[in-house]
């Protein structure tokens, strides 16, 4: 008696029935999404509003003020922006665990990989969705930038590598969280980071400790190139140090996801 081999997976039917699951749910639950783009957006009228006269003014551009504060200031809260998104990528995860949902898709006839690819596809769409509402809000508050069309489509697929290395990181946050309160919490260094960069101040106004950190942590490259792209400026040694550390994060979250993901599999 012969006995017939299980269908064969279709990975990329499955991940984008994943990708459409975890759309669906950003739209059923749109407060979270407001939530996440709401904090960036905070900070971005706090700053330019409230200390933008002190702080533009010694930037030394023709602007002067407030104006050239927020020329500034637009790279580091588009930053904010993709680091408070994926935030919500570690909740889901952890609620999908919590729930035993990923528990029920591990018995279900699909592709593992689209389990974690569907997170990691949604949320970059969403990081991206979220970039485009805060950049609008800039430019009303007096972010001009000086891009052509070629410096916007380099920003925007720079902006994705940046998410899709995040979003890894932060799913393997969610995995290793026992409860959604832990994994909301876990990714908060990411959101904290661009404040000890050049992303707010010029790097040589710090203390030289502070100086040395702010120089040498991701967030400082990943600023400069985002300024350089936008701002039609010379990217230097930043664009590439800048993909370097995007290659780390990206390898190391997907690694650690996947040994996450097989380890609980393996239970």
């Amino acid at each position: 008696m012969t006995t017939l081999a299980p269908p064969r997976t279709q990975p990329l039917r499955d991940s984008a029935t994943m990708l459409r699951r975890n759309l669906r749910r950003m739209l059923r639950y749109p407060s979270m999404t407001v939530m996440l783009v709401g904090m960036p957006i905070v900070f971005l009228l706090l700053f330019v509003y409230v200390f933008g006269g002190t702080l533009g003014a010694g930037l030394g551009g023709p602007a002067g003020g407030r104006a050239e504060y927020a020329n500034y200031l637009a790279p580091a809260i588009i930053l904010m922006t993709v680091t408070t998104t994926v935030q919500g990528t570690a909740i889901s995860v952890a609620m999908d665990l919590t729930e035993g949902v990923i528990a029920r898709f591990r018995t279900m006839h699909i592709a593992r990989v689209s389990v974690l690819t569907g997170h990691v596809l949604g949320s970059v769409l969403q990081a991206l969705f979220s970039v485009a509402v805060v950049v609008g809000v800039a430019l009303l508050v007096g972010f001009r930038p000086a891009a052509g069309l070629g410096g916007w489509l380099a920003a925007t697929g720079f902006l994705a590598v940046l998410a899709f290395a995040l979003v890894w990181l932060t799913v393997a946050l969610g995995q290793v969280s026992k409860s959604v309160e832990t994994a909301s919490n876990l990714p908060m260094p990411l959101m904290f980071l661009p404040f000890l960069s050049s992303g707010f101040v010029p790097t040589d106004s710090m203390p030289a400790g502070l100086r040395w950190v702010a120089d040498h942590q991701p967030f400082t490259p990943v600023i400069e190139t985002l300024r350089g792209l936008l701002m039609a400026k010379p990217l230097g040694d930043h664009g590439w140090i800048a993909l370097g550390w995007c290659a780390v994060i990206a390898l190391g979250g997907y690694l650690w996801s996947k040994k996450l993901f097989n380890r609980e599999s393996a239970r």
